[in-house]
């Protein structure tokens, strides 16, 4: 059984900060990959960060690359998110997405199986 919860998001103007969590349970295996994917009115669900359990190697999209940083807690049950400068057009749904196996390819690429419910960043407008 795979749980995730997401929690953090907000309304934060451009240029602000915000931090999501991602409480995850079920993911004691070994091999399996976690990540951060978002979803704006009208647009597709794009990936947004992601860890492998395999080398615990972390992805991240290439536009986000200098904004966003993924990390865990010391029992490695939740998974941050740190978004940083947002911009008007991080404005999205959040959701926390896993899988059960993985392997040295880049996670984002990944079709994932279980997903959170989500976290709303609405934008300041």
């Amino acid at each position: 059984e795979v749980r995730l919860v997401e929690s953090g998001g907000g309304l934060v103007q451009a240029g602000g900060s915000l931090r999501l969590s991602c409480a995850a349970s079920g993911l004691t295996a070994e091999d399996y990959a976690i990540g951060w994917f978002r979803q704006a009115p009208g647009k597709e669900r794009e990936g947004v960060s992601c860890v492998r359990s395999t080398d615990g190697y972390t992805f991240y999209a290439d536009s986000m690359k200098a904004r966003f940083t993924v990390s865990s807690d010391n029992a490695r049950s939740t998974l941050y998110l740190q978004m940083n400068n947002l911009k008007p057009g991080d404005t999205a749904f959040y959701y926390c997405a896993a899988l059960r196996g993985s392997s040295y390819s880049n996670c984002l690429d990944y079709h994932y199986r279980y997903w959170g419910q989500g976290t709303q960043v609405p934008g300041s407008s």
